[in-house]
């Protein structure tokens, strides 16, 4: 194996993984055109909040038929299974009819083709609930949700927001501790497009506990605007940290 050295620069080591037990999350997401007075999620839905019921039980996802120009396109989809653990399945889809996957999830984190950029929009359903989308030239969900798997604490260490020109919105960072049924504002934000990106790195990082639901959620107060979330988690697991052997 080759010799990987150790620099002074935690962020570094902890992408290069070389920090035992340790990983990170970038999540961003991205609402198409949030009308005025609308309440939704940051993902890739208009107008609409991220649909967490749909996982009261766990199960198969599907994808229902896809445009021809789509049709063979291989959609890999990235989850927890129903222990929180992190899973993904790889789906072939088709023009012709739904394909049915056999993996069993609780939570969807994001989806991606992973044949090419997708011509038209691609929906990852439970039952009859899109619980993802990859938004139609994007080749990737665009979903600012995230749930920590099982084992690990996740540390939020930053957050930002955007809104086109003309746009300006309340935003709020909504969590659902594990164990709790309801979500509540953990960190609360304004953004407008004048104004310029919403950037907020937290002094102490926050902690969130496994199996804990994320969901970034706006509220448009002028104008249909697309809206755009991010933020930065590092996941340690829950037993230690320390340097690699």
């Amino acid at each position: 194996m080759a010799y990987l050295k150790y620099i002074n620069d935690e962020r570094i080591n902890i992408a290069r993984g070389l920090v035992r037990d340790t990983t990170f999350v970038h999540k961003f997401g991205a609402v198409p055109q949030m009308s005025i007075s609308a309440t939704g999620t940051i993902w890739d839905v208009n107008d609409t909040l991220y649909p967490w019921s749909a996982f009261n039980t766990p199960g198969v996802l599907n994808i229902p038929a896809v445009n021809v120009a789509d049709n063979g396109n291989v959609i890999t989809v990235v989850g927890l299974d129903s222990n929180y653990n992190e899973i993904s399945e790889d789906f072939t889809v088709s023009n012709t009819g739904t394909t049915t996957g056999s993996t069993t999830f609780a939570r969807v984190v994001r989806a991606f083709d992973t044949t090419g950029t997708n011509v038209a929009n691609i929906n990852i359903q439970r039952a009859s609930t899109v619980v993802a989308r990859i938004t139609a030239g994007k080749s990737q969900t665009l979903m600012a949700v995230y749930t920590v798997p099982a084992g690990y604490t996740g540390y939020l260490m930053q957050g930002t927001a955007s809104i086109e020109a003309g746009g300006d919105a309340t935003g709020d960072m909504f969590v659902r501790y594990f164990g709790q049924t309801s979500f509540r504002v953990g960190h609360t934000f304004e953004v407008e497009g004048q104004g310029g990106q919403y950037f907020y790195p937290f002094s102490v990082p926050i902690p969130i506990p496994e199996k804990s639901d994320i969901d970034v959620r706006a509220n448009m107060r002028s104008n249909n605007s697309r809206m755009t979330a991010a933020f930065d988690i590092i996941l340690i697991k829950n037993e230690g940290v320390g340097l690699r052997e």
